[in-house]
C-alpha cells in the first residue's frame, strides 16, 4: 500500500530445472497480457478485454473453459475492486480507471500460470503502473 492505495501484481520465477510446459505456459500468459495491454483503452468493455486475453490462453488450457474465470479487476482503496475482467461484465473502461490485467490458465493438472500487471486507463490507451514482467520465465539457482 502507498498512501491508502493498493498495488497488486504477480511475478513468477523458477528455481532450478524447469520443464518446457512451465516455460511455454509462462510465455502464453505473458502474450495474453501483451494482448490485454494493446486492447485496454476507453470504451472497451471489461468482457471484451477478458475475451481478448482468453483467446490467447484458451488453446493452451487443459480444459475448454480456457482461463481461470477472471483476468483482472479494479484496483484502488481495496485490493480487489469492481469491475472484474470476466465474461458478462459490460462495464466500459474510462480514463483514470486503475485496473489489473491478470490472465491465468491451467496448463497441467494442478498447475496454473498467472501474470498480473497494474495499469491506468488513459485517454488513448493504457499506461503500465508496474514494471513489466520479463518475457521469458526467469530461472534462478541454475
Amino acid at each position: 500500500m502507498h498512501d491508502g492505495y493498493f498495488c497488486d501484481f504477480d511475478r513468477n520465477w523458477a528455481i532450478g530445472a524447469v520443464d518446457a510446459a512451465a516455460h511455454d505456459a509462462y510465455r502464453v500468459a505473458w502474450e495474453a497480457t501483451e494482448a490485454g495491454l494493446a486492447a485496454a483503452r476507453p470504451g472497451v468493455r471489461c468482457d471484451e478485454l477478458f475475451a481478448t486475453m482468453d483467446r490467447v490462453m484458451a488453446p493452451h488450457a487443459i480444459d475448454a473453459s480456457g482461463g481461470v474465470g477472471r483476468s483482472g479487476h479494479g484496483l484502488g482503496m481495496q485490493l480487489t475492486e469492481p469491475p472484474s475482467l470476466m465474461a458478462g461484465e459490460r462495464t466500459a473502461l474510462r480514463p483514470g480507471m486503475v485496473m489489473t490485467l491478470e490472465p491465468g490458465f491451467a496448463f497441467a493438472p494442478g498447475k496454473v500460470m498467472v501474470h498480473e500487471e497494474n495499469i491506468v486507463i488513459t485517454e488513448d490507451g493504457c499506461e503500465l503502473l508496474s514494471e513489466r514482467a520479463a518475457p521469458e520465465l526467469p530461472v534462478i539457482g541454475v
